[in-house]
């Protein structure tokens, strides 16, 4: 039996060392694939295999009622402007990866010529807490690698951006689409930064934006290819409008972010684990597979008011933070109502007297819900949201 001793090994075309060994043994090795199973929290991003629709699996006219959440959990419509689109789920997914389904979103009102101040960009929000691992603000940062694949109906220059929501600092790196409405794996790599740490908390530290349609507001100067104090000017220089057609459909599924100047193989999770993850940031009565504000579905919450009593509403996991509650109509679905099931009256909804990252509780007596007299059985959907 022999041994081979060597400091590193690299290929012959390669410009760097796959596996570096150490004195004491031991060695560092990049992995580009990996088993499934193995290696696990390695993406830090959550729902990036788009499983999770918890709201709805089809949102129409994104854009015309702002920005905010409306189809894939976690993933926020960012935006402003006069386009409209669907965001939607979609079985259209790269072959041989192992995903079910990606995002889809399908422009409705094209804008051809982009106004100065508008846009359109995908983004996640991630807590400092879970961010500590790349050390930012220390002599040892780590390198950020966002790896994802789309298909876009346009070639050409797209961008995506790191944002610092904690020190307002920020970068920016562009891939190429070369070949439209095909599918295309990209890996991108940003550096480490050592200036401004992460806040240690539940707060929204670390932004990802993934553009789609940029004004000249944003595309005014050199895209900051290293990380630097935020100018809103060069956030997107060079990208391509993707809401320039109503036969536009823009694709993206995959997306891992990973510490570290190497892209593995996306982990792919239990769809349960998936769905409680998203659940620290919105839940809903409705069974799973019920949009949000649909009616005479399951899913509702009853109470029967005797005297003074305080209907309590314990939450499926701990949330992010203190959520917002909101009612929805058993009959019909709207929002901010509740019924009176003994009459077939509706209310608008009253105040919650105590509401915390793992219960609700309101008196049934109390003005608003005391609609529901003595005897009588309130019917009501519920929603409970805390978003970064």
């Amino acid at each position: 039996m022999s041994t081979l001793k060597v400091d590193a090994i690299r290929h012959n075309s390669a410009t760097s060392d796959a596996i570096t060994t150490a004195s004491d043994g031991t060695c560092t090795a990049k992995l580009t694939s990996v088993n499934d199973g193995q290696l696990g929290n390695r993406r830090l991003n959550i729902n990036g295999g788009f499983l999770v629709f918890q709201r709805s699996t089809s949102a129409a006219s994104v854009g015309a009622s702002g920005e905010g959440y409306f189809a894939p959990d976690r993933y926020r419509q960012s935006g402003t402007g006069n386009m409209r689109y669907t965001a939607s789920r979609s079985a259209d997914v790269p072959a041989g990866y192992g995903f079910s389904y990606s995002l889809k979103y399908d422009c409705t009102t094209a804008s051809g010529t982009v106004s100065a101040g508008h846009f359109v960009a995908l983004e996640h929000r991630i807590e400092g807490q879970d961010l500590q691992v790349f050390c930012k603000g220390t002599a040892q940062a780590k390198q950020y690698t966002i790896s994802f694949h789309v298909k876009s109906p346009k070639t050409g220059i797209h961008v995506v951006e790191l944002y610092d929501n904690d020190n307002n600092r920020h970068v920016s790196k562009s891939y190429t689409i070369s070949s439209a409405n095909t599918w295309q794996k990209i890996t991108l790599t940003f550096p480490g930064d050592t200036t401004g740490a992460f806040g240690n908390d539940a707060g929204s530290s670390l932004r990802i934006f993934f553009w789609l349609m940029a004004g000249t507001s944003y595309t005014g100067g050199t895209l900051p290819s290293a990380w630097t104090t935020f100018s809103s000017t060069a956030r997107a220089t060079g990208q391509v409008n993707v809401f320039d057609n109503t036969s536009n459909d823009f694709y993206i599924t995959g997306i891992q972010l990973e510490v570290g100047d190497t892209s593995t193989s996306f982990e792919h999770k239990r769809f349960s684990d998936e769905l409680r993850d998203c659940q620290r940031y919105f839940q809903k009565s409705y069974n799973y597979d019920d949009a949000v504000g649909s009616s005479g579905v399951q899913g509702w919450f009853q109470w029967r008011r005797d005297g003074g009593n305080r209907p309590h509403i314990p939450m499926m996991t701990s949330m992010r933070a203190t959520p917002t509650f909101l009612a929805y109509n058993y009959t019909g679905g709207t929002s901010g109502q509740f019924r009176n099931a003994s009459n077939g009256t509706n209310h608008a909804q009253g105040s919650v007297n105590v509401i915390a990252q793992n219960i609700v509780s309101f008196d049934g007596g109390a003005t608003g819900w005391n609609q529901i007299g003595t005897g009588e059985v309130g019917f009501m959907y519920y929603s409970l949201e805390s978003e970064l």
